[in-house]
């Protein structure tokens, strides 16, 4: 099964998050990751999906999202032209045994001590999925008391904009 990043550009309206998301539901497409927020522009928002399946139902997708109204434009990414990067603040006990192995991944990872209290550590790391998939993974020998991750977020190489392709 093959993985896709996609932006949709979308009107700002009550709704279109719901519409957008029983599009992928109705494909039976499963999405991995999610993020929406407003674009520069009030009036416009912006959905990165990651969603994993096959060619042919991927573009029947593309394509039927594009008879939505409230849908403006849609960009696939390839990771050679992509700029990508997800957010994760991540939880884990803080104990003498374990606190210098935390440390040392923490730095290994460029990931930042965000809050550090005598029960526990909070750290930031704003990587890619896979890299952040690595560090929870290495986490995972210790203690870990919670996890928060935002989606994916994509934006493509160069001069090229997602409003350069329009369904107006």
């Amino acid at each position: 099964m093959n993985r896709y990043t996609i932006a949709i550009l979308v009107r700002n309206q009550f709704g279109v998050l719901n519409r957008i998301t029983s599009m992928f539901r109705r494909r039976q497409f499963n999405i991995s990751c999610l993020t929406v927020s407003e674009t520069e522009s009030a009036e416009y928002s912006r959905i990165t999906v990651l969603f994993g399946g096959d060619e042919g139902n991927k573009n029947q997708l593309v394509n039927q999202l594009y008879k939505l109204p409230d849908v403006i434009s849609i960009k696939e990414f390839d990771n050679e032209n992509t700029v990508s990067c997800e957010l994760l603040l991540i939880k884990v006990v803080n104990c003498a045994e374990n606190r210098e192995e935390i440390r040392a991944a923490a730095d290994a990872f460029n990931a930042k001590t965000v809050d550090y209290t005598k029960k526990s550590i909070v750290m930031q790391l704003t990587d890619s999925s896979r890299r952040i998939d690595d560090f929870i993974n290495l986490m995972r020998d210790f203690n870990i008391l919670e996890i928060c991750r935002t989606g994916i977020v994509s934006l493509e190489r160069g001069e090229s904009t997602i409003r350069k392709i329009t369904n107006l």
